[in-house]
Formats: structure tokens, C-alpha cells, sequence
């Protein structure tokens, strides 16, 4: 009897950039195949199963325990239900060989972590001549030194100086397309700040819609000053005491908030 093969699972890494423009990979599978020499029949020169006598072809045999029947698999034809009694020599009877496939996998633009792409008829070979199982790949996308990615969205942090913060400016980011775009950082400009980019971000699966390209500004604070440069940025904090409304706001709390606690 006729079995249809086990479905097989393939796990496969891709970058962002591949999950972006979508590619082809060729991938070597282990898995059973069908035996040459017999074609998958499991008989030696072409001769034919013969219906098991022990089971009469049905695969399990029942045994009267007490009040109960119990039903198992049968011994003498292993649940086949059918009995070779010349068994290929190359596959001994089971009809498939174990075997590495070559196969090309087409991973579509878009694709997530835990997306999964089944390819028909390439799992294991069935026994006896059956219908072939189906391969299930699974797709995990690495993470990125660059971009941060939820969904069809990606999230870029960018440094940015503290002049180009405070004075405004533009500024060179990378996009996943391997391009560069220009953005424009406001005046005032503060750390956490988000611009989007439409349509810089991934394609949906399977789509025609893309999502966007998040910017967040990352103030950069200075280090290893000289001299000559503390000098200036403390003649600067003296000079910009009412250019900080943040900050004013903050400090005039805290003194309502010691003024309180004193009274």
C-alpha cells in the first residue's frame, strides 16, 4: 500500500538586503527519493506486491484482550498492508533512496522572520510509489548594522553634532536600496527627534505597498575638548541661558519644589 512521503522543514537566513530586493538561493536538502532501479514499487525486476495474508491488506490486525480489542500495526507487513517478496536490492524494498537535493528557492521581496514558502512535492518521497511530501523554508531575516525593522518599516538612529542640532542643517543618511537621501534637521533640533522618509522603508509581501524610513536624531555631546574650545562653549552657555526653555522650565520646578518643602 502506497504511502505519501513526510513533508520536510528548512530553515533559512537571509539578509535585509536579500528580504528587500527578494533573490534566488540554492539550497542541498537530505531527504528520501525515489529508487531508480525500481521506480519507487520496492520489487526487484518489476514484480509486484502481493497482498499481505496476515492483515489481508489492510496495514493492522486486532487481538481480544479481556473485554477489549486492541489494534496494531501488522508485524509481518510492517503496515504496508502489501508484502514484496523479491525486495529491491538498491532500496531494499522500501522504494526510495536517502539522498541530497539540489534545489532553487525564489524568496520573494518582502519576506519577514517566520515567513514560511512551501515548494510542492519536494519533501520525502513517498513509499512504495507514493506522492511526494511538501518542503516548508522558513525564513529568519539577520539583523542589520544599520536599520531596525518593524513590519514594512524601518528605523535608522543617525548622529548628528550638536551645532547641526542647534543652528539646523542637512545631513547624508543610507538607504536600504544601498542609495543615500538628504535630510533636513531643523533648528533646535533635540536627541530622539523622528523624521520619515516615505516609501524608504521595505515592500509588503506579495504587494505593491512599501512602508518608510524613520530618521531618529542622536545628539552628539563633544569630547576631548581643548582648551580653547571649553572656553567658548562656557562663554556660550552665559550667553544662551535663555535659549534653553527646556531646561528653564525644569530648574523653576525644582526651586517651586525646594521652596515647598521649606515652607
Amino acid at each position: 500500500r502506497a504511502q505519501r512521503g513526510s513533508d520536510l522543514r528548512y530553515n533559512m537566513r537571509v539578509s535585509l538586503e536579500e528580504a528587500f530586493t527578494g533573490s534566488q538561493k540554492t539550497i542541498q536538502v537530505p531527504t528520501s527519493v525515489t529508487c531508480d532501479t525500481c521506480h519507487g514499487s520496492g520489487a526487484e525486476g518489476g514484480a509486484e506486491p502481493v497482498t499481505c495474508p496476515t492483515c489481508n491488506g489492510m496495514g493492522k490486525v486486532r487481538a481480544q484482550q479481556g473485554f477489549f480489542t486492541i489494534e496494531r500495526t501488522c508485524h509481518q507487513c510492517n503496515g504496508m498492508g502489501q508484502i514484496i517478496k523479491n525486495p529491491c536490492k538498491t532500496c531494499g524494498g522500501q522504494g526510495r533512496v536517502q539522498k541530497e537535493k539540489q534545489l532553487s528557492v525564489n524568496i520573494p521581496e518582502g519576506v519577514e522572520t517566520g515567513t514560511r514558502i512551501r515548494l510542492a512535492g519536494e519533501g520525502e518521497a513517498g513509499l512504495r510509489g507514493g506522492p511526494n511530501g511538501d518542503l516548508y523554508i522558513f525564513i529568519e531575516v539577520k539583523e542589520h548594522a544599520l536599520f531596525q525593522r518593524d513590519g514594512v518599516h524601518l528605523f535608522c538612529r543617525v548622529p548628528v553634532s550638536m551645532p547641526t542640532a542647534a543652528m539646523g542643517g542637512e545631513i547624508e543618511v543610507p538607504t536600504i536600496d544601498g542609495g543615500k537621501a538628504r535630510v533636513k534637521v531643523p533648528a533646535g533640533a533635540q536627541s530622539g527627534k523622528q523624521m520619515r522618509l516615505r516609501m524608504k522603508g521595505m515592500p509588503a509581501l506579495r504587494s505593491s505597498n512599501t512602508g518608510d524610513m524613520v530618521i531618529e536624531l542622536a545628539v552628539e555631546t563633544p569630547v576631548n575638548l581643548t582648551s580653547r574650545q571649553r572656553d567658548l562653549l562656557r562663554e556660550f552657555e552665559k550667553l544662551s541661558e535663555e535659549n534653553n526653555p527646556e531646561g528653564s522650565s525644569f530648574f523653576s520646578k525644582v526651586k517651586s519644589f525646594w521652596d515647598g518643602m521649606k515652607g
